[in-house]
């Protein structure tokens, strides 16, 4: 039988090229394979990391969960101070999975030039900042150096660099209001240390990053109060447990907030691209499935008088089905090895050149993102395989109905 079952397999695969109504069929189910395979390496690769980028993005500027007054949490603006004394800060030490916690304070304000002003918010750092989650950012000059006493140094978007005709080194008057009565409004000079250019318009529009104590000296607030503090989580997928957890640990006239919940329009758009993703995945499955379910029954069909032969000389139909499952699972691999060459291929082009762009208007970044993970590659390949054989069992049970003696008189 393991002589017969030899010989068999080795007659599909030479006679495969010879046959002129199989041999374009078994291209185009190789094909649909390959470029299944591509589509869905691509669509997982850039569709996690867009999710990736958005998130660093909006945590770089929020942190991933804010600790605030209840009376703050729903504005960009400090109102109401905070001590630093907690038992939270400047280490959190209640709970694990937290990697950082920074001290903040933001004054709304306006930028006015000779030709131009925009309305901005000045968010004040200070030594604790995480300047890490912003350096591949900046695009110019450098982060503003608060070491020698109170800086008038600030990080300045490129986008509002350009609106208001300022760069590195340049000089500008900002005015804030003052919390109470009718008194003139603060009017301070600020240096232009760097310019950032995050891509995301709701930031670069809005934010300068400058000295915390400048807010204070403004707010007249003491050195050991601030506006709101930043946590950061090592893992994003537990922010909303951690969340509650913070809460938890921290006192009752504070409130917290994860950036879920207070950009909820960006991650809910994100949470489509899931969907987006899991279509495309069974879209492409799809197709690939039958196609090679196409190319099995003409291989049966072809084979119809071999499978006969075989049944004649004992083989049962079990192992004949296994010689056409081996085929197709032969035919599959060669699809995946092409599809997964030049998807990755594609992949490593994107990333080191960023040839494909997109309009951060509408998708927050300059360039389609990459999220290169082996482990989800290896995971495609495996499901397309395991799905495509599972559903060719249902063909290849067409073996078992026939008969040997009518399979061998058939042309």
């Amino acid at each position: 039988m393991n002589a017969a079952y030899f010989i068999a397999r080795r007659l599909t695969q030479s006679k495969q090229h010879k046959s002129s109504i199989s041999a374009p069929i078994i291209k185009i189910a190789i094909s649909a394979v390959a470029i299944g395979m591509v589509m869905m390496i691509v669509s997982v690769a850039t569709g996690l990391g867009l999710q990736e980028k958005i998130r660093q993005k909006v945590s770089a500027f929020n942190g991933h969960i804010v600790i605030s007054n209840f009376d703050d949490n729903q504005s960009d603006v400090s109102l109401n101070p905070i001590s630093t004394k907690q038992n939270f800060y400047p280490q959190f030490k209640s709970g694990e999975g937290i990697s950082h916690i920074q001290a903040v304070a933001n004054k709304a304000g306006i930028i006015r030039t000779e030709t131009a002003f925009e309305g901005i918010v000045l968010k004040g750092v200070g030594s604790d900042y995480n300047w890490n989650n912003l350096s591949e950012y900046i695009v110019d000059g450098r982060k503003p150096n608060f070491s020698d006493g109170i800086s008038n140094e600030i990080l300045l978007s490129k986008y509002l660099a350009n609106r208001l005709d300022l760069k590195v080194g340049d000089r500008f008057n900002t005015f804030f209001m003052k919390d109470t009565g009718n008194q003139l409004p603060f009017a301070r000079n600020f240096t232009v240390s760097g310019l950032y250019d995050s891509g995301f318009r709701d930031f670069d529009g809005t934010y300068i990053i400058g000295d915390i104590r400048q807010v204070q000296r403004m707010n007249k607030w003491q050195p050991d109060q601030v506006g709101a503090f930043e946590v950061f989580v090592d893992d994003f997928t537990q922010i909303d447990q951690k969340g509650k957890e913070v809460y938890e640990s921290i006192g009752s006239t504070l409130d917290t907030q994860a950036i879920t919940n207070k950009y909820a329009y960006i991650f809910d758009w994100l949470k489509l691209f899931d969907f987006n993703i899991w279509v495309i995945l069974g879209i492409m499955v799809l197709v690939a499935t039958i196609n090679m379910v196409v190319a099995l029954l003409v291989l049966i069909l072809e084979r119809t008088q071999m499978i006969g032969i075989l049944k004649a000389l004992g083989a049962d139909n079990t192992s004949v089905r296994k010689i056409f499952l081996y085929n197709a699972f032969h035919l599959i691999a060669r699809g995946l090895l092409w599809g997964n060459g030049i998807g990755i291929g594609l992949l490593l082009v994107q990333r080191y050149t960023g040839l494909v762009t997109l309009d951060p208007e509408n998708y927050y970044v300059n360039e389609a993102p990459v999220y290169f993970n082996w482990l989800y590659i290896l995971l495609l390949n495996v499901g397309t395989v395991a799905i495509c054989l599972l559903v060719l069992l249902i063909p290849s049970y067409i073996i078992t109905k026939i008969s040997p003696v009518k399979a061998i008189r058939f042309d």
